[in-house]
């Protein structure tokens, strides 16, 4: 199953973040580039390296110039996340290209790589949720209340999960198809953003 072997790449990345745990750290993706996990590895690590850059910049006494130069990485963060999601979503597409689609298949409302997605942040929350639940210096109404939410978290995976599972069925079946469009962001590019293109006079 492809939700299986995507979290289990995502709780890889998120282990071996942590075996360091600094934004700084490089990446050392341990699949091979032509792989499938090469990708889900990559994209789960900038999640990652994401999460605690949004951890930093709530600092209250962070450093408003500091704080800056963490909002430009976490800009350039979120167009990297979007290339890995079209990229994860052109794999889906050669994979399923000799599908021949039913008539009456149907669209998704999100395509498989965004549910992808989905599921790499999920794989942090529970990691973070977990961490809490078991804080020795937190009381026990805090890990009672993050045990709690754990378990939701632990239910939306295996939801999300089956949910991934039983769209890539429907899509190899003909059932449903995939139709991608590019996200189109706006906010990075000097050519769209007015203040970036004024700024150029």
């Amino acid at each position: 199953m492809f939700s299986k072997l995507g979290y289990s790449v995502f709780e890889q990345s998120i282990k071996d973040y942590h075996q360091f745990d600094t934004v700084e750290q490089p990446i050392n993706n341990p699949f091979p580039k032509d792989k499938f996990e090469h990708l889900l590895y990559s994209k789960n690590w900038v999640d990652t390296v994401q999460w605690h850059y949004e951890d930093i910049i709530r600092d209250p006494n962070i450093d408003p110039v500091e704080a800056l130069i963490l909002k430009r990485k976490i800009d350039a963060s979120n167009q990297v996340r979007t290339d890995m999601v079209e990229y994860i979503d052109s794999y889906f597409l050669q994979k399923y290209s000799h599908v021949a689609v039913k008539e009456n298949a149907k669209i998704n409302s999100e395509s498989p790589a965004w549910a992808f997605d989905r599921l790499s942040i999920l794989a942090l929350k529970i990691y973070h949720m977990n961490e809490e639940a078991n804080r020795a210096e937190a009381s026990q109404e805090h890990r009672d209340k993050c045990q709690e939410k754990l378990n939701v978290l632990l239910e939306q995976r295996s939801d999300l999960s089956t949910a991934i599972d039983d769209l890539l069925q429907d899509i190899e079946n003909g059932d449903k198809f995939m139709k991608v469009y590019k996200q189109m962001k706006m906010y990075n590019d000097d050519e769209l953003n007015p203040v970036l293109y004024q700024s150029k006079k």
